[in-house]
């Protein structure tokens, strides 16, 4: 299966005003694992808009409610477990390279809505950054410990342990 290329993806990490992180936990799931908005990079699709259009079909969060603070320098890859290849996105990919984006949400929390035409999660909250790899699956662990490194130099006083 090492054959099969990494799907095209834009993932978001969206602070609120006190520094925290959205995190949603997938309805198609029944592992108490949480993550941050991501999707697949339609064809012709820049990843920031991406980014943003993923952010409003998951979580109902209109383009007005953010501000762009960074993009992460590079792109970050994992690979699915063996178990899940050939079983998620039509067997076609091994797994996700991904455009990171980091956001500010400057609406309120009464602007989110994951009641969304096509829901993807059945709860969210705002979690600390330095819960972000307690809370999320393991195979994407090291991918977030990542996204934490691109983006430590903006998140404020929030320490990073692991």
């Amino acid at each position: 299966m090492t054959d099969l290329p990494y799907r095209p993806c834009a993932g978001v990490m969206l602070l609120n005003r006190d520094g925290q992180v959205f995190v949603g936990q997938r309805l198609d799931s029944t592992l108490e694992a949480w993550q941050m908005p991501q999707g697949g990079i339609d064809p012709g699709e820049a990843p920031r808009d991406t980014a943003v259009r993923e952010l409003g079909e998951e979580t109902g969060i209109a383009p007005e409610h953010l501000e762009l603070i960074a993009e992460a320098p590079v792109e970050l890859v994992y690979d699915l477990p063996d178990e899940m290849i050939g079983k998620v996105w039509g067997g076609r990919y091994r797994g996700q390279r991904q455009r990171w984006f980091l956001f500010r949400f400057t609406g309120q929390d009464s602007d989110v809505n994951i009641e969304t035409a096509h829901p993807e999660f059945r709860a969210w909250r705002w979690a600390d950054p330095a819960e972000l790899t307690t809370l999320i699956v393991p195979f994407k662990r090291r991918l977030y410990e990542e996204v934490l490194d691109a983006f430590s130099a903006h998140l404020g006083s929030a320490t990073i342990h692991r």
